[in-house]
């Protein structure tokens, strides 16, 4: 990559596709998992008024899992907002600095919008 570059080719921007829509797909499947366990566990109502240990327990793993699935729902979002700057031609290009990202952050991190160097400056 040349320091002049500012943007990446139609072909690198394809390959990147590939790499979202792989991590996409994915990510959609562990989210559907825990939706399923979430629906899977009901609404938690108990017929008595007394709480045991084990209903502390499922209130726990419930909010355990509606953090995560809120956590991959983010995550979901991000991939597909990458995948728009892609078809814009906008994807690799540090929201803060205006420059190219590393090729080896976006394969890590496709969903980024920033270089390590802008996104540890905050």
């Amino acid at each position: 990559m040349t320091k002049d570059k500012t943007r990446y080719t139609d072909a690198e921007l394809e390959e990147f596709k590939e790499i979202i829509l792989k991590k996409l797909d994915s990510a959609k499947t562990e989210f559907n998992t825990l939706q399923g366990q979430l629906k899977s566990q009901g609404d938690g109502s108990a017929n008595n008024n007394y709480l045991t240990l084990d209903d502390g327990a499922d209130t726990a793993e419930k909010e355990n899992l509606n953090q995560l699935a809120a956590h991959h729902l983010k995550f979901i979002k991000s991939l597909e907002a990458a995948l728009v700057r892609i078809t814009n031609k906008t994807y690799g290009i540090c929201k803060t600095t205006g420059t190219l990202i590393p090729k080896e952050r976006l394969r890590l991190v496709p969903h980024t919008t920033q270089t390590v160097e802008a996104k540890t400056k905050r």
